[in-house]
């Protein structure tokens, strides 16, 4: 699994970036899938996504500073993928980490999961642009 980090100052506080900051919203933000269903039980939440003939479902938990998601099951474009969203107080603001490992299981890992990083950096970058936007 290769890792990749992004990090925005957001001009809100923790509590209001925390409001924006649904599974929902996240999946949407990110700009690959569109949520199909969000269905909420004992272990977290479950994000139902598709794009182009693809559907992957996300398990999201609530933490104390934020989210932690994964892929659910095998379906879906990872062999295995985990993202965690931070968001901590900082100048009059808060500071949204988000970090995640992905993997697609495919022959040349290097290659590969290299390519996965680079697109899931976008994602996350395209997510704390949407979020810095809708929380302030």
């Amino acid at each position: 699994m290769r890792e990749v980090e992004v990090s925005r100052f957001v001009r809100a506080t923790p509590t209001a970036v925390e409001r924006v900051l649904t599974p929902a919203t996240v999946v949407e933000s990110e700009g690959s899938f569109t949520v199909r269903d969000v269905t909420d039980g004992a272990d977290g939440t479950l994000v139902t996504a598709g794009a182009r003939g693809l559907e992957l479902t996300l398990r999201f938990e609530e933490r104390a500073d934020g989210l932690h998601y994964t892929q659910a099951g095998s379906a879906g474009p990872f062999d295995a993928m985990t993202t965690d969203l931070i968001v901590t107080a900082e100048n009059e603001g808060s500071r949204v980490t988000a970090r995640s490992a992905v993997s697609l299981g495919l022959p040349v890992p290097a290659l590969t999961d290299r390519i996965a990083t680079w697109k899931r950096r976008g994602e996350l970058e395209r997510l704390l642009d949407a979020l810095a936007e809708a929380a302030t």
